[in-house]
């Protein structure tokens, strides 16, 4: 069953005249800044590509160093969490207040799982000395050692990001559980639910596009070279 909505004035704001200016807005406010996201990381991706372009030998050698099944894993992982994410949506809009709270906890859950992988991968590249700067070491293919460190470069610098963006986006998830818990959603309001809800999914389609760039085209033309 629903839970009571509450009457719509207590959820405007001062600066707004009524709850469809302030959510259009609010979602207006989002997908600009959204945009701003979407230049950023295709500045990344546009110079990765020139760089590639530029050392296609050395890239491929990189490929080497890539787990292909750990970004998989990742990619279900956060696959998952948008599932659980829209369903968390779907709860605020029709007042499931218990719903809100458990599809909350799950896609946090999914993040948190994310970035485990991820540290391992981290780890993993550390000891084999792959870490730009650090003591990186290149001994199988001395000869593309200032191009890997370049490529190696691209890829923290990509997947750290979008690390951060994780980690933000679970502080919003946080503070949304939180403010589930104490009741503040319901069918009459639910904006801030969506509007994260969108950030988190962005987020998410950002890594359907780095894995294949980062490990599945390295990995297709490590097979056609050996």
């Amino acid at each position: 069953m629903a839970d009571v909505a509450l009457p719509h004035a207590s959820h405007v704001a001062h600066q707004f005249d009524d709850m469809e200016q302030q959510v259009t807005t609010s979602t207006l406010g989002m997908w600009v800044f959204l945009l701003t996201e979407i230049m950023f990381f295709g500045g990344l991706f546009g110079a990765y590509t020139v760089y590639r372009n530029m050392y296609p030998e050395a890239f491929v050698t990189t490929s080497r160093y890539m787990e292909p099944f750990w970004g998989a894993t990742n990619t279900a992982v956060l696959i998952c969490s948008s599932l659980t994410m829209a369903l968390a949506v779907r709860a605020a809009h029709i007042g499931k207040r218990k719903q809100l709270i458990w599809f909350l906890i799950l896609t946090m859950i999914f993040g948190a799982a994310f970035l485990g992988v991820k540290a391992i991968e981290y780890h993993a590249h550390w000891v084999d000395h792959k870490v730009p700067g650090f003591g990186f070491e290149y001994d199988q293919f001395p000869q593309y050692f200032h191009q890997a460190q370049i490529l190696f470069c691209f890829y923290f610098i990509m997947t750290g990001f979008h690390a951060l963006h994780m980690v933000v986006g679970l502080g919003l998830l946080t503070t949304l559980l939180v403010m589930s818990v104490k009741g503040k959603f319901d069918a009459v309001y639910n904006t801030p639910v969506e509007i994260i809800g969108l950030y988190w999914h962005f987020v998410d389609i950002v890594w359907i596009f780095l894995f294949p760039l980062l490990y599945l085209i390295g990995e297709h033309a490590l097979k056609h070279t050996t």
